[in-house]
């Protein structure tokens, strides 16, 4: 986009670049402020605050096409005395015709725009693998209690929506949208409720969009190129609040980061005194890349073998560490020591901060007694334990923090939905010692369990060990574990590997396009992919240069993992996307990058928001959820069943976008 701008001869002009709110954090995720320099941008601008005309530049317009910043651009550049020379104009999303029509009456304006071109992109992205909408509050909004008579829920669902297609728009790639299909589709007995409906209207819509792409974009794919499986929070309902030991997970659950960004004390350039660095842990640290999925014991003893090998290795840090043994200086030491000194200070500093987290975190672990909690989690969630184990935990356990207790009931809830109805859950919150505010939490998530036709009854009973232990998750016996509570792994795990073999339930997880010729219906209903032909993404992949590998002796990155990335996109097959609505959790986007290389398919995790424990405790859960069903579009739904086509689909959205309000 920003190079598109240069002018053909050599000479270049610097340019300002206006983007509004949502614009600029999509560039932010995208590429730093140098990056943009080196393009000839030497001012970036929000095009909502005043500005000092610039008539002699040109101007770079990266916004949404809505009404409100046509309306600026149009006042910057109508009249005799227009902000900037000329501007060219790139929209983050489809424009819709009457703001085209509205940018052209102006005739003043016309012939001072250079370009104008819609961009496609308005998503974030979080990591090489993962991107957001960047809807943290989409569980209330879409899941509230308000929300079927609430117009945020339709303005809601449809810029989610806009904003996947844009991911495809961007990386020319044609999906077979699939969904979590309501379970009133699979059961006629079950009533629907527009919560349930939520992944079937995202993907209708999302299809919608793509179509259009389709007949408007030169280089957009006319045949299915990828897999797109649209999931909602209700899949798993675990898998946001477990503790998850990997090094990312732990350092954004135990260390109340902000994103992104560690905050740590460093000696000042004096030595007198301490100050306070930013650092971001991202794709840049190649320490961060190998160790980010490790489980945080493995990453200590790592990054205590890093350590030892750079001591060992680089002259500088033998003298330094010599140094304290007492022993005095020569002169050919400091010689040694300053010719060796950048190099030294740049990995140390980079060894240095890594070891201090892992440091905090093995500290946090230690003092809040998580091994034995994590412990509890993981046999709850295995079936290897049930509601007695958790009272004789909290009973002789009174220091756990309230989160944490919290978290163990919340977790209760999701397998034993049961034990919390009636006055059995007012006996668990007396012992956990929680609030009200926090058993509403617990309560809430009865609202992310799939609808059920089986339902249990049978009056309290204070012998909780009567009741037979439930399993939330099977045990995988095709992986060596390697680390204590590493047993534990997202639904979505299973998901992609179903889809990837097509063995993916065809009636449970259905297609919006019907799918082309490749595939053929098994006789157990499940979609399996004709595999004469291995299929590949249209797109051509530049290699990851990042992912080189680099032959050095600074004694942390000659045996990274990142030598070992493979570099041949071209043997990998088509790549598999996944949105999840309501908050991807770390745990998940670890599994994009696990399977990448195991399926030798690039997935890709794309969600609403992605949230860490605590953020989705209070962000998500303590609100009321209270779900209402609406009869009429469950009967649209039902009638339509799995069969239904594109224009049915359509129609019963728009049904229920111009209906509900009045529900």
């Amino acid at each position: 986009m920003l190079r598109s701008t240069r002018a053909n001869d050599s000479k270049t002009r610097w340019k300002v670049l206006i983007m509004d709110k949502v614009t600029v954090k999509i560039m932010s995720c995208s590429c730093k402020m140098a990056n943009i320099t080196e393009e000839g941008v030497s001012l970036v601008e929000d095009i909502y605050k005043r500005r000092q005309p610039m008539p002699s530049m040109d101007a770079i317009y990266f916004i949404q096409p809505t009404k409100e910043n046509i309306v600026m651009f149009l006042s910057d550049m109508s009249g005799r005395s227009p902000l900037y020379k000329k501007a060219f104009v790139f929209f983050s999303s489809p424009i819709s015709r009457e703001l085209v029509t509205h940018i052209k009456s102006d005739a003043s304006v016309r012939t001072r725009i250079a370009a104008l071109s819609e961009m496609n992109l308005e998503y974030f992205a979080i990591d090489s693998q993962g991107f957001i909408t960047d809807h943290e509050r989409a569980l209330e909004e879409l899941f509230g209690d308000t929300a079927e008579i609430s117009l945020a829920h339709n303005a809601c669902i449809q810029t989610i929506a806009t904003r996947i297609a844009t991911v495809f728009a961007s990386l020319r790639e044609f999906p077979y949208v699939r969904y979590r299909a309501a379970k009133s589709s699979l059961d006629v007995s079950t009533m629907t409720s527009v919560r349930d409906l939520i992944p079937t209207k995202l993907a209708a819509i999302v299809w919608h969009c793509l179509a259009r792409y389709k007949s408007s974009i030169s280089e957009f794919p006319q045949t299915e190129t990828c897999e797109l499986l649209i999931l909602d929070r209700s899949v798993d309902q675990i898998a946001p609040i477990i503790h998850e030991w990997t090094y990312d997970a732990m350092c954004h659950d135990l260390l109340n980061m902000d994103g992104n960004k560690f905050v740590h004390e460093v000696p000042s350039k004096t030595g007198s005194t301490s100050e306070k660095k930013e650092v971001l842990l991202e794709d840049h640290d190649p320490i961060w890349v190998e160790l980010r999925h490790a489980h945080i014991a493995d990453a200590s003893e790592r990054l205590h073998e890093k350590m030892s090998n750079f001591i060992s290795r680089n002259k500088a840090a033998q003298i330094h560490h010599n140094s304290r043994d007492g022993g005095e200086l020569s002169t050919r030491d400091l010689q040694k020591m300053v010719q060796a000194l950048p190099q030294y200070s740049e990995q140390i500093d980079k060894l240095s901060l890594h070891v201090e987290i892992a440091g905090k975190i093995n500290k946090v672990i230690r003092e809040v007694g998580l091994r034995e909690l994590g412990q509890l989690e993981q046999d709850l969630v295995f079936g290897d334990a049930g509601t007695k184990d958790l009272i004789n935990f909290l009973r002789t356990n009174q220091d756990v923090t309230p989160e944490n207790k919290l978290r163990l009931l919340m977790i209760l809830a999701a397998i034993y939905p049961e034990k919390f109805e009636g006055d059995k859950a007012e006996k668990l919150m007396q012992l956990a010692k929680l609030s009200p505010d926090d058993m509403n939490a617990v309560h809430n998530m009865k609202y992310l369990t799939l609808p059920d036709s089986k339902k249990t009854s049978g009056g309290f009973s204070l012998k909780f060990e009567v009741n037979k232990k439930q399993a939330a998750r099977k045990e995988k016996s095709d992986e060596e574990e390697t680390w204590q509570l590493s047993r534990f792994y997202p639904v979505m795990e299973e998901l992609v590997e179903k889809l990837s073999k097509g063995d993916l339930p065809k009636n449970e997880y259905q297609c919006m396009n019907d799918p082309s010729p490749s595939f053929h219906e098994s006789s157990n209903g499940a979609p399996v992919r004709n595999t004469g032909q291995p299929a590949h993404s249209m797109r051509s992949k530049r290699p990851a240069t990042w992912a080189r590998p680099r032959n050095s002796d600074d004694g942390y990155s000659s045996d990274s993992v990142l030598k070992y990335a493979s570099n041949d996109f071209k043997n990998m097959g088509q790549r598999i996307f996944i949105f999840i609505i309501g908050g991807a959790t770390r745990s998940e986007l670890r599994v994009a990058h696990k399977l990448t290389s195991k399926l030798k398919r690039e997935i890709i995790l794309g969600s609403t928001s992605i949230d860490d424990p605590a953020q989705f405790i209070t962000v998500s859960f303590k609100t009321s959820l209270t779900i209402m069903t609406w009869g009429f579009l469950y009967y649209f739904v039902i009638m339509a069943s799995f069969d239904m086509s594109v224009a049915v689909m359509n129609a019963v959205v728009m049904t229920y976008e111009s209906s509900f309000v009045y529900v």
